[in-house]
């Protein structure tokens, strides 16, 4: 894996977002009410805020003002929120095809938001979704450059012991404050 080349960040957020629809696509209307690992979130919740993500850093992108606790706006049948995450999806990898060299590489703190959220869902459902370890693998890099226990903020709990041998997305999880053991 090679995390000086900018160019590769869009790649990988490429391969996160193709790994977050695929996860939203296997929602099904009777999951909506499931616990997910993001504490008092269903299901419902975590799929609408994962499906709002692309628009979410569209907006950021282009300098606007984001309410990121804002879902989709759309009806929470799942595959409505699937439809609205593809849409933002493309549109976002055609963003960041436009910006300088000297800005791709922040296409990673996307994939580590959709890693962290793809396996919540994937975790939540219970449903095998195959995960790639490089978006886990940049996602986690990016997180420890800059998040430490005092900007942790509501949205990530102090970091959890990843097992010995724990995998990628274990990993990144961990860092995150998620219990890796979850399943």
């Amino acid at each position: 894996m090679d995390l000086t080349n900018q160019h590769q960040a869009v790649v990988v957020l490429s391969r996160a977002l193709d790994q977050a629809g695929d996860a939203l696509a296997t929602v099904h209307p009777d999951d909506l009410d499931k616990p997910t690992p993001c504490e008092g979130w269903t299901v419902r919740q975590l799929a609408d805020h994962l499906a709002a993500a692309p628009e979410h850093f569209l907006q950021q992108g282009r300098g606007e003002d984001v309410d990121w606790s804002a879902g989709t706006g759309v009806d929470p049948d799942p595959a409505q929120l699937t439809s609205h995450f593809r849409t933002h999806a493309d549109d976002l990898i055609h963003h960041w095809h436009a910006q300088p060299d000297d800005q791709v590489a922040q296409a990673d703190w996307q994939s580590a938001e959709l890693g962290v959220h793809t396996w919540d869902l994937v975790q939540a459902l219970g449903r095998s979704v195959p995960l790639d370890d490089e978006v886990a693998t940049r996602g986690l890099a990016f997180m420890q450059q800059g998040l430490t226990a005092d900007n942790r903020g509501e949205a990530f709990g102090p970091e959890v012991e990843a097992p010995e041998g724990a995998g990628a997305y274990e990993r990144l999880v961990a860092f995150a404050g998620r219990s890796p053991r979850r399943a």
